[in-house]
């Protein structure tokens, strides 16, 4: 029996500098705005890299971007976190639990959610879960799997991961953006917005189709990744739609999508194969690129002021591993 999760405030931020298909273009490796919108569908991204870095170095060598970095993950994740703790409506100190994770945390120790917890001055437990671009579906599934929660935990997904992209291969540069989300959560005080359920699911003879190596870049069988993708999501929409869709003919409320922000065909793929309609499809991939683990839920906080009373989001997302999780969250009056 999986306990009670209520979502109480959520939090996102992407840094200034805007990576669009005409600097990539600029970079002369065999790209522009047709050739990226036609595979990809994503028009800008954000990066915590200087543009002068990319277009002088390419991030040949990753180690270089930690150096020259504007924001690290402590301080994106600060960023998110702090607007998600406003909306919640309560302090840092009232947080008795932090978990962080993503695609490529800065260090192999400590915790990268010890790090973010001291930033925002939250003397608590901290720990890491990290399942790549599925990790706010494994973090909260885990969550609703614990006996006991303190009143209010923090979830934070730093993915400043244009830090190791290599921008000299146009099929993994045109991709990745840099964006963290952030979400307060309780399970024993009521908010409007419960998670209904959670799934946890993975492929581990897969593993090798998507690999960051420590000190190394970003690396995918992009066709084979994209396939695996659209079918998972189709699956899990096909088990959740039913229900959600008979819960907002119910309530008056409406439906909304969010998927894994890998890329815009992927997702629009999947839209297409479960028969749902523009408006019931939210996405930020097209202006913010592939943020990995903060790109659904940083959609969410980005349509925060839009959820309405018998609203219900499905959400699905899909990481290395392979992994993939799916969140049912419901809105209440």
């Amino acid at each position: 029996m999986m306990a009670m999760l209520y979502v109480h405030g959520m939090g996102h931020f992407h840094p200034e500098n805007v990576i669009d298909n005409a600097f990539l273009e600029s970079l002369d490796i065999g790209t522009n705005d047709e050739w990226i919108l036609e595979r990809v569908g994503i028009h800008r991204r954000h990066t915590v890299l200087p543009l002068e870095y990319i277009r002088e170095r390419r991030n040949a060598d990753p180690r270089e971007a930690r150096e020259a970095a504007l924001y690290s993950n402590v301080d994106t994740g600060a960023l998110a976190a702090r607007q998600a703790l406003e909306r919640a409506g309560i302090a840092p100190s009232e947080v008795g639990l932090v978990i962080a994770g993503g695609c490529s945390p800065e260090m192999s120790i400590p915790a990268e959610a010890a790090r973010i917890a001291d930033a925002l001055e939250i003397e608590a437990s901290a720990f890491d879960v990290n399942s790549a671009c599925s990790s706010f579906g494994a973090q909260l599934h885990l969550l609703r799997s614990m006996e006991k929660l303190p009143p209010y935990v923090l979830v934070v997904n730093s993915e400043n991961t244009t830090r190791v992209v290599d921008y000299r291969d146009r099929s993994t540069a045109v991709l990745w953006g840099d964006g963290t989300s952030a979400a307060v959560l309780s399970g024993d005080l009521p908010s409007r917005i419960r998670v209904e359920a959670t799934s946890l699911r993975s492929a581990p003879s897969g593993w090798r189709e998507v690999t960051i190596p420590l000190g190394g870049h970003f690396e995918q069988r992009g066709s084979a990744v994209q396939r695996f993708a659209i079918k998972t999501t189709a699956a899990c929409l096909d088990e959740a739609l039913p229900g959600a869709r008979a819960r907002c003919a119910s309530t008056g409320g409406r439906l909304r999508f969010v998927g894994h922000q890998a890329n815009r065909l992927m997702l629009e793929g999947a839209v297409r194969r479960a028969g749902l309609s523009e408006g019931e499809h939210w996405q930020n991939v097209a202006i913010r690129g592939n943020t990995g683990a903060a790109g659904a839920p940083s959609v969410v906080s980005e349509h925060w002021e839009e959820l309405a009373a018998g609203d219900t989001i499905v959400m699905v997302v899909v990481g290395a591993g392979l992994s993939w999780a799916s969140l049912i969250l419901e809105v209440d009056s």
